[in-house]
C-alpha cells in the first residue's frame, strides 16, 4: 500500500461523520420550519448553504458509495465502486453545472408479470449530486405535501396508505375510484415539472440538465423530452412534486360541509377523498355522481403535466354492494378492502352511534397470493437435489418477507391456505427424492415435531438444534398504526421516528428487537436511525473468537458505521466482521488488506 493511499484511506475513516450529520441534519430541520412558514427568502438561503457545505456533500458520497443497495452498479462510464481516495477527490469536486451524463439503461422485470419496466442509471458521480441536490429539496417539499400522499416519502409505507382508506369507510360504505397513471415516470412533462418545482436558477438548471441527459440502451443514444429517469437518487421525489395538488384539487371540488339542521349543528357531510401512493390512487365518496366527476377533473389535471389515466386499471366500484356487474371491495398496493353486510347486533357503531350493518375486512389479495405461492414453488423445483437445509435457507426469507407485509390485517386464513400449499409441494419434493421408499419413511425423515408443533419441515441433527421451515401462520397479526398526519421526519422528534421504525410490520423481528434495546440509535455512532438509514446487524465478540448468535452479542449499526468497526477491528471476513479473526501483519496480508480496505473503508 502506498503512503498516499493509506493517507487518504485514513482521512476517510477519520471524519467524524457524527458532527457531519448533525450539521445537516440541523439545516434541513430550519429549511423544513421556512417551508412550513412560507419564508422563500430563509428557505433559499438555508438550501444554498445547504449545498455548498463540505459536510452534505462528503454525506451525499458516502450515502451512494457505501450505503446504498446499488452501490456496485456501474452507469456509462463504468464505475462500479471508489475507493476512500477516489471518494475524497469525489467530494472535493462535487459542484452543480449543466454537463452530465446519460444514464445507463436497464431493463428488469416487473413483479408478477411477463413486463419488464426501464431502470435509468447514472453514473457515480451523478448520483452524488441528485443526493446533495435531494437533501436540499426534500424538507422544503415535505412541508408542503398533502397528507394523503404516501409513495416514495421519509416516515411512510403502503401500511399508512392501507389504513388511511380504513379510516374512511370503516363508518360509512362508499362508492370507490381505483386507478392508475399509464407511464408515470416516462410520461411526465418537464416543462410543467419544473415549473412546479419553482425553485433557485442553480438547481432548476441542474435538474433540467437531468431530466434532457438521454439514455443509452444497448451502445445506442435516445434523446429523452418527457419523464424522469426511474433509478436516480432524486426520481422519486420529482415524480412526488409532479403529482402534488391531486388532493388538493378534489377537495376543492368537493370538500367537506357542516349540516345545520333547524339553526343547530347535526354534523357534516364528508368530501371527496383521494388517498395516494406513488401513481397509484383511490377516491372516495358516498355519492356515485362525485365520483364519476372526480373522474373527470383528474383526468384534466393530469393533462397539464402530460399525464394520463390507465384504462386498464381504472375501477368504479362499491366497498360494500354490487354495481354495474363489478364485484364490491377493490384491490389496493396488494391488499383486498372490502365490506361485508352483518347483522346489525354485531357490527358496531358509527361515531353518531347509529348501527352500522356491514364489517370492513382487509386481506391479502387473492392475485398476490397466488404470486408468493408461485415464487414458492418455483424455487422448490429448482431445489430438487439439493439438500433439505438449503432448501430451508431459500425459502424461509421469502415466507418471513410476505408474511411481515401482510401482518397487519386480516390474514390468518390466507396464512393457513399458504402453509397447506406449501406442505402438499414439500411432499411432493420429498416422495420425489425417494419415490422407492415408503411414505411413512419420507415423512419421518423430513417432518418431526418441535415443541408443540407437529409435522414441521426441520432438518434432523444431533447435537444442534433443527433448522425449521418458518409457517406463515406463526406470524402474530398487529395492527399497524398510521402515521400522524403532519408528522415528519425533519420535525425533530427522532424518538418518535424511530420508535415507528421498530414497530414498521416489514422490519426483521431482531432488528426490530434491537433498536428497541438500543432506544432508537445506533450502537457505533450513538445518532438516531433515521428513515433513510440502512441497518445491519453487528456482533460484538465475533464467532471466530468464540461470540454466539444471541441477543447479548448482537448489536444494531449504520452501514458505514458497521464497516469503519469492522475496519478498525481489522477482519477480512465478510461485512458483519464475524468470520474471520485479526490477520497478523505480513507482507503477503498488506496486499489483502489493501483489496479489503478499498471495498469497505
Amino acid at each position: 500500500m502506498s503512503k498516499t493511499s493509506l493517507k487518504t484511506t485514513v482521512e476517510w475513516r477519520s471524519i467524524n461523520w457524527r458532527k457531519l450529520e448533525r450539521r445537516v441534519y440541523k439545516l434541513q430541520k430550519r429549511i423544513y420550519q421556512a417551508s412550513q412558514r412560507g419564508d422563500v427568502k430563509a428557505l433559499r438561503r438555508l438550501q444554498k448553504t445547504l449545498m455548498n457545505s463540505w459536510s452534505a456533500r462528503a454525506l451525499s458520497v458516502r450515502r451512494v458509495t457505501q450505503d446504498n443497495t446499488g452501490k456496485k452498479t456501474a452507469g456509462v462510464d463504468g464505475i462500479k465502486s471508489l475507493s476512500p481516495a477516489a471518494r475524497l477527490k469525489l467530494v472535493n469536486n462535487l459542484k452543480l453545472g449543466s454537463k452530465v451524463s446519460p444514464t445507463r439503461r436497464v431493463w428488469i422485470p416487473k413483479p408478477g408479470t411477463e413486463e419488464k419496466r426501464p431502470l435509468g442509471i447514472p453514473t457515480m458521480k451523478d448520483r452524488a449530486l441528485q443526493a446533495l441536490v435531494k437533501m436540499a429539496l426534500e424538507p422544503e417539499w415535505e412541508a408542503r405535501f398533502e397528507p394523503n400522499s404516501y409513495g416514495f416519502r421519509a416516515g411512510k409505507s403502503c401500511h399508512d396508505a392501507i389504513e388511511a382508506i380504513f379510516n374512511e369507510i370503516r363508518y360509512k360504505a362508499k362508492y370507490v375510484l381505483d386507478a392508475d397513471i399509464s407511464k408515470c415516470f416516462d410520461k411526465i412533462d418537464h416543462v410543467a415539472l419544473l415549473n412546479k418545482l419553482n425553485t433557485f436558477p442553480t438547481i432548476r438548471r441542474q435538474i433540467r440538465a437531468w431530466l434532457k441527459a438521454g439514455v443509452m440502451d444497448n451502445m445506442q443514444h435516445y434523446e429523452t423530452s418527457e419523464g424522469t429517469p426511474q433509478g436516480g437518487v432524486i426520481s422519486p421525489l420529482l415524480a412526488n412534486i409532479a403529482l402534488h395538488g391531486m388532493e388538493h384539487r378534489i377537495k376543492q371540488a368537493f370538500p367537506r360541509r357542516t349540516i345545520v339542521k333547524k339553526g343547530k349543528y347535526s354534523g357534516y357531510q364528508s368530501g371527496a377523498t383521494l388517498i395516494r401512493y406513488a401513481d397509484d390512487f383511490v377516491i372516495l365518496h358516498e355519492d356515485i355522481t362525485v365520483v364519476q366527476r372526480c373522474r373527470e377533473i383528474i383526468s384534466e389535471w393530469l393533462k397539464d403535466i402530460g399525464l394520463e389515466l390507465k384504462p386498464s386499471k381504472t375501477r368504479l366500484t362499491h366497498t360494500l354492494s354490487e354495481i354495474e356487474g363489478e364485484k364490491p371491495g377493490f384491490d389496493f398496493l396488494g391488499f383486498n378492502i372490502r365490506q361485508f353486510p352483518k347483522g346489525k347486533h354485531q357490527s358496531g357503531k358509527n361515531t353518531q352511534g347509529e348501527k352500522l350493518g356491514f364489517k370492513t375486512i382487509i386481506t391479502p389479495s387473492q392475485n398476490k397470493i397466488k404470486v408468493h405461492y408461485d415464487l414458492i414453488a418455483r424455487v422448490i423445483d429448482a431445489q430438487k437435489s439439493a439438500p433439505q437445509a438449503a432448501l430451508i435457507k431459500r425459502i424461509n426469507p421469502i415466507i418471513r418477507g410476505w408474511a411481515n407485509y401482510y401482518a397487519t390485517v386480516v390474514s390468518k386464513e390466507a396464512y393457513a391456505e399458504l402453509d397447506d400449499l406449501v406442505y402438499r409441494k414439500l411432499v411432493a419434493w420429498a416422495t420425489h427424492r425417494h419415490p422407492k421408499k415408503s411414505k411413512s419413511w419420507v415423512s419421518k425423515k423430513y417432518w418431526q415435531s418441535i415443541g408443540g408443533d407437529n409435522w414441521v419441515f426441520a432438518t434432523r441433527k444431533e447435537g444442534t438444534s433443527p433448522l425449521r421451515l418458518l409457517d406463515h401462520a406463526h406470524t402474530p397479526i398487529v395492527r399497524h398504526v398510521k402515521v400522524k398526519g403532519e408528522s415528519s421526519p425533519y420535525d425533530a422528534n427522532l424518538v418518535y421516528w424511530s420508535t415507528r421504525r421498530g414497530n414498521n410490520p416489514e422490519m426483521p423481528i431482531r432488528v426490530s428487537k434491537l433498536l428497541k434495546r438500543q432506544k432508537g440509535k445506533c450502537a457505533h455512532c450513538g445518532l438516531f436511525f433515521r428513515e433513510d438509514d440502512v441497518m445491519e446487524i453487528d456482533h460484538k465478540i465475533p464467532k471466530s473468537q468464540g461470540g454466539k448468535d444471541s441477543y447479548d452479542n448482537w448489536q444494531l449499526l449504520h452501514r458505514h458505521c458497521h464497516d469503519t468497526k469492522t475496519a478498525n477491528d481489522g477482519s477480512l471476513g465478510n461485512q458483519s466482521g464475524c468470520n474471520s479473526a485479526k490477520p497478523k501483519p505480513s507482507k503477503k496480508l498488506e496486499r489483502v488488506e489493501d483489496k479489503w480496505v478499498m471495498r469497505y473503508a
